[in-house]
């Protein structure tokens, strides 16, 4: 009967808890959606605003830019601040402060004004992004950090996904200033819920670390992103002097912030954890994975229209299956990782990816939309399956005092990965396809099958490449649940 009653009472008590992570998990799901609605929905709004302001597509196109770049250059930076000053404060600042540049997004009379605003949106969607992984150890219990990592990457996805098609229907109803003050409510919505279902403290009951905040290493990172990213977008994958140049700063910036790193007492990264194989394959597994998937968002548009004469209506519904099953298979990732571990599960999602990639590198023009619509699941689903259990086996391994920086890190090597993506398959493309034709516009169905071909060989090596890793990773971890059980059994 004692026993009968305990276990009643444990039932009781844990209620409240499951409630609670219930909705702390909806308020994490919902600011995951705004930051990647924020980057989907800017681009398609783009004409809009060429006519509005009578600007170049050079001056609009900061509009997304000055998201991405603040996105990437502080991202680290979020994450340590969340570290020394508690998590939910910092979540909290940046679900008020992106809702707060939203607004002024919409009502800015200039185009300077806007860019500037859209880059106090990025820091408020680096806050997010940075903390929504970290503080999920302290929403769930270990055994469903899965599930939760696949919720996360399905919001991610759906953001990804509902961005344009949204964007294109509050500006045919309300004008481009919609698709900014359309995140308002959805940004307090969000902001209630976090403020009344996030922890306050942390469940290991570790002190918040107050340390000394590295503002050089900041400034020197940032600005080495900031050089790499736009070494990376300007000119459109057309390489000259001022992207060399510009690739040279981030090398040296490398340099430099590795020095002062290992001279400083409280850096913004400690290098000595990246000599934990875990977290090192991991991330490069990230940025790897992440430069093949841009493969199937800059390249694809072309094989659709050109090689397949699809027309534009039909090349967007095609794009969207990717996403789709993007959003319904990290659902399912994440059951899975729980059940049969995020190793497994990373490696499982590699071959999935490498499979997909190869069929894409096929592009046998006769299959048509078949084909590609079977080769894009494939690969979606193993990307699906690596990102959920790959961020679920870095955020387990890691101590809480650190789960900010290591989460900025994984969003850092994944926005590294996309930019560097979008660069290097879409120049890997243009010179394939570009074999006796006149300008990538003039495309033949040959020569963009050509170029798919190309392009998707090399995304193959390097999803090879990443499984490689993933191997060593897996077969790593394996050694050490080895060790800790014959110290168990002594």
């Amino acid at each position: 009967m004692a026993i009968a009653e305990q276990n009643r009472n444990e039932y009781v008590s844990a209620q409240p808890q499951t409630q609670s992570a219930r909705w702390a998990l909806a308020s994490l799901s919902l600011a995951t959606l705004l930051s990647s609605l924020g980057t989907s929905i800017a681009s398609v709004g783009l004409p809009s605003l060429m006519q509005d302001f009578d600007a170049t597509f050079q001056s609009v196109q900061w509009v997304v830019l000055a998201y991405l770049l603040a996105i990437t250059t502080l991202i680290v930076s979020a994450g340590r601040l969340a570290d020394m000053f508690g998590r939910r404060p910092l979540l909290l600042g940046g679900i008020a402060l992106f809702t707060s540049a939203s607004v002024l997004c919409g009502l800015a009379r200039t185009l300077w004004l806007l860019i500037a605003a859209r880059a106090v949106q990025g820091l408020g969607a680096a806050l997010m992004m940075a903390l929504t992984l970290a503080f999920v150890a302290e929403t769930v219990t270990k055994d469903r950090i899965g599930s939760a990592m696949g919720l996360l990457g399905a919001m991610s996805a759906i953001g990804t996904t509902l961005g344009p098609s949204l964007g294109g229907l509050l500006i045919a109803g309300f004008g481009w200033r919609a698709i900014f003050l359309v995140n308002v409510p959805l940004g307090v919505l969000t902001f209630a819920l976090a403020w009344r279902a996030l922890p306050a403290h942390s469940k290991t009951g570790q002190q918040v670390d107050r340390g000394t905040f590295d503002v050089v290493g900041t400034a020197l990172l940032a600005l080495t992103l900031a050089a790499y990213a736009l070494a990376m977008t300007f000119g459109r994958g057309n390489f000259g002097a001022l992207n060399i140049s510009l690739l040279i700063a981030a090398g040296i910036g490398v340099l430099l912030f590795a020095a002062v790193q290992a001279r400083v007492n409280n850096p913004l990264i400690r290098l000595a954890s990246f000599r934990d194989l875990q977290l090192s394959a991991s991330l490069a597994m990230s940025l790897v994975v992440a430069t093949v998937m841009m493969a199937t968002l800059v390249v694809a548009p072309f094989y659709l229209s050109r090689g397949l004469g699809l027309d534009a209506a039909m090349v967007g519904l095609v794009l969207s299956t990717g996403p789709l099953v993007s959003a319904l298979s990290a659902l399912v990732a994440g059951r899975l990782t729980d059940h049969f571990g995020a190793h497994r599960m990373m490696v499982a999602g590699l071959i999935s990816l490498a499979t997909g990639t190869f069929l894409l590198s096929l592009a046998v023009i006769r299959f048509g939309i078949a084909g590609y619509v079977v080769a894009i699941t494939v690969t979606c689903i193993g990307y699906a399956l690596f990102q959920t259990s790959n961020n679920a086996a870095v955020m387990t391994g890691v101590g809480a005092g650190q789960r900010g920086v290591v989460s900025g890190l994984l969003n850092l090597s994944r926005n590294l990965g996309l930019i560097t993506g979008a660069s290097l398959m879409g120049a890997i493309f243009a010179v394939a396809s570009a074999k006796g034709q006149e300008g990538i516009g003039l495309l033949s169905s040959e020569a963009a099958a050509r170029g798919m071909q190309v392009t998707f060989q090399t995304a193959t090596v390097l999803a090879l490449a990443a499984l490689f890793l993933a191997l060593l990773s897996a077969r790593a971890e394996f050694k050490r649940q080895r060790l800790v059980e014959v110290s168990q059994d002594l």
